[in-house]
């Protein structure tokens, strides 16, 4: 069993303890990293969320007692230590940082004890997920993921500082929100007042912080939990926080450059990592062509090439078949990899399938300067060699095509590009490619739907030199819309709002809404703009996924404290679960057989 504190109050953490304490008396508490019995002395690992400092037992020192306790520890104990900092007698440790130091135990105070864990904590474990999940508790005692949560708490703290000397104001928008039609991943909340209706957890704090504009509070700021009930993947939770804000006075030039100095400012201080201002931009458009993708990974080339010209006139149906139905033939060059293994190749085909591909045809630029292909016998050794150079391929470099709709081709021909990069390892993690992307369409067309829908969303505003296509053209409108990305992240995405009754009023008629349901649906928000609404935009990071950047982690949740798992449950806790029959009685709420 263990003892009470009794009045004992730590002096240090673990690695607080430093040579400047030598021949001083400290006391620390913590964590049996591991216990080493050399007969007459016993050495402890002690570890607390600083690190590691090492105890020896001396039984002259710590008195027979003392020393039999000792004897006793086992792994992930809870001790307290008190006793005299000293030089390490034997070697120095150059991997701890308190390696020339170790505190010679005077007296013992087992706090808890602790059953064997069911995985050692350690860094870079190989535990499967599920078991570390079930056991978060125990994982999140793990040095690698502590340094991930310390990083995200410092890392708030800068923001939050940062902001506050911009003149941003930190203010609470509401967790119980009126769900929108647009809100079809809410997640919902029975009212037991109301029987019958409900509330939605906010997907984001949008309508609130426009609002907060409207009544003149200028900048705001929220680092804020978000919810959205959709399909989870490596960056993606059900619960997910966001650095939220609004300035009001502003066009997107301003916003993009509070937030270039902020970021510039957070990835200096918390990590050491310099970014060289002003950072660069792209329009929506370039990437697409370019990289195939609106969140580009800049930190490599294999650049997406638009052949459809060069191939137009050949007699190869499916590149010619694309071309006519309003779509495109593009490639991408994968330099040096001629030689790739034919099993190999019809791997990345059934990849291009799973991005809706119908198949990828392919070009391999032998070192003799021959041509071995998917599609060789449909074209002339002329029309091979003008598509070649095109590509500017070199002897020994592999061509792939993807032909299609150009919607398909990007999504293919993009995922491609950036399986290539992670595979021939053309991505260096200490490189931080930060950039702009601007100009998004406002609307894109849903084939399920039938209509058109906000790409961002309906708040958003067009772009005045376009807004005349609305009526005729509206998929060319663009947006004053811009995203921020990082090594092929979205780390962040914002607008310029609208504050125009009449281009809000006709926004919401493009997207299929009548006024009588745009007022039924965003009313607080339309009433507002009748009463002087000011000229502005905003922004919100995925605040998770700066933090999996600045820790270079692999998974978002290595960087969150009790995240959910695929199917969106939690393993620990068991959550969701069924809940007792009174509550749903009390809610009004019955499930159909």
């Amino acid at each position: 069993m263990g003892e009470s504190m009794q009045g004992l109050h730590r002096s240090h953490r673990c690695t607080e303890v430093s040579n400047e304490n030598i021949g001083q008396t400290v006391t620390v508490m913590g964590w049996v990293q591991k216990r080493r019995n050399l007969g007459s002395l016993i050495f402890i690992d002690l570890r607390d969320r600083s690190g590691i400092l090492q105890i020896v037992f001396d039984e002259d020192i710590a008195g027979p007692e003392g020393f039999e306790k000792a004897g006793n520890l086992r792994s992930e104990y809870v001790i307290a230590v008190t006793g005299k900092v000293n030089r390490r007698s034997a070697a120095v440790n150059e991997n701890l940082k308190t390696g020339d130091i170790e505190v010679a135990a005077e007296s013992l105070r087992i706090l808890s004890e602790s059953e064997t864990p069911p995985f050692p904590i350690e860094e870079n474990i190989q535990t499967k997920d599920e078991l570390r999940l079930k056991y978060r508790y125990l994982d999140l005692r793990r040095p690698d993921l502590q340094r991930n949560l310390i990083m995200r708490s410092r890392a708030a703290s800068y923001v939050r500082r940062f902001m506050e000397n911009e003149g941003f104001l930190e203010i609470e928008t509401p967790m119980l929100q009126k769900s929108t039609p647009e809100g079809a991943r809410d997640y919902l909340v029975p009212s037991r007042v109301h029987p019958g209706k409900f509330y939605a957890l906010p997907q984001s704090p949008q309508l609130f912080k426009q609002l907060l504009m409207c009544s003149g509070y200028d900048r705001y700021i929220q680092i804020v939990k978000c919810f959205r009930d959709e399909d989870l993947r490596a960056d993606r939770q059900p619960e997910f926080t966001q650095i939220d804000m609004e300035l009001a006075f502003v066009d997107e030039n301003d916003v993009m450059d509070v937030n270039e100095r902020l970021l510039q400012y957070v990835f200096k201080e918390a990590a050491g990592v310099e970014i060289n201002l002003p950072l660069p931009r792209m329009p929506w458009q370039e990437a697409m062509d370019r990289f195939g993708s609106d969140k580009p990974d800049t930190r490599f080339g294999m650049e997406l090439t638009d052949v459809s010209q060069t191939v137009a006139g050949c007699g190869f149906g499916v590149f010619t078949n694309a071309i006519e139905s309003g779509g495109s033939v593009r490639g991408i060059n994968v330099q040096g990899q001629a030689k790739m293994p034919r099993k190999k190749i019809d791997k990345l085909v059934e990849f291009a399938k799973g991005y809706g591909a119908k198949g990828l045809a392919y070009l391999c630029v032998n070192e003799d300067g021959t041509y071995k292909s998917s599609f060789a016998k449909f074209m002339s050794e002329d029309e091979l060699k003008a598509l070649a150079a095109k590509m500017e391929a070199q002897p020994g470099d592999l061509l792939l095509f993807a032909a299609d709709q150009n919607k398909i081709v990007w999504n293919v021909l993009g995922a491609l590009r950036l399986e290539m990069g992670r595979e021939l390892g053309l991505m260096d993690e200490n490189q931080y490619n930060f950039l702009w992307v601007t100009e998004f369409p406002l609307l894109e067309w849903s084939d399920e739907e039938q209509r058109y829908l906000a790409m961002h969303h309906p708040f958003t505003m067009p772009m005045e030199e376009d807004w005349d296509k609305i009526d005729t053209e509206p998929g060319k409108v663009r947006a004053k819309a811009y995203d921020i990305v990082l090594n092929g992240t979205e780390l962040g995405g914002g607008s310029v709002r609208i504050h125009r009754n009449d281009i809000q009023e006709k926004m919401f008629e493009v997207l299929g809404f009548t006024k009588e349901r745009a007022w039924e649906n965003f009313g607080f928000l339309l009433s507002a703009f009748q009463y002087g609404v000011p000229p502005h935009a905003g922004l919100a990071y995925g605040f998770d996924r700066m933090i999996m950047h600045l820790v270079h982690a692999d998974s978002i949740r290595d960087v969150i404290a009790f995240p959910k798992v695929k199917d969106a449950s939690d393993l620990m806790s068991g959550a969701p679960d069924t809940v007792d029959e009174k509550q749903l009685k009390e809610l009004g709420i019955g499930f159909l057989e």
